[in-house]
């Protein structure tokens, strides 16, 4: 094995990854970047939100066939 580190961010070296974060620096400005993860932040929050409440759903639903399976065999 080597004793280089690399880093490996879909398959992006660190002279990629570099050049992505300066790019986006001067295209949005210091002062509007913050701006910007907060939205993505609040996003990834809905998004996982959501998810949550449709496994939620889904769970209760697979949980009250089993309730109706198990009461109808006990008759």
């Amino acid at each position: 094995m080597s004793s280089q580190v690399q880093l490996a961010f879909f398959n992006l070296g660190p002279w990629e990854i570099l050049l992505v974060l300066v790019v986006v620096l001067v295209l949005f400005g210091a002062k509007r970047l913050p701006e910007l993860a907060r939205g993505l932040g609040l996003g990834i929050n809905e998004f996982r939100d959501a998810v949550d409440s449709s496994k939620k759903e889904i769970m209760d639903v697979i949980e009250s066939e089993d309730k109706n399976k198990s009461s109808d065999s006990e008759e």
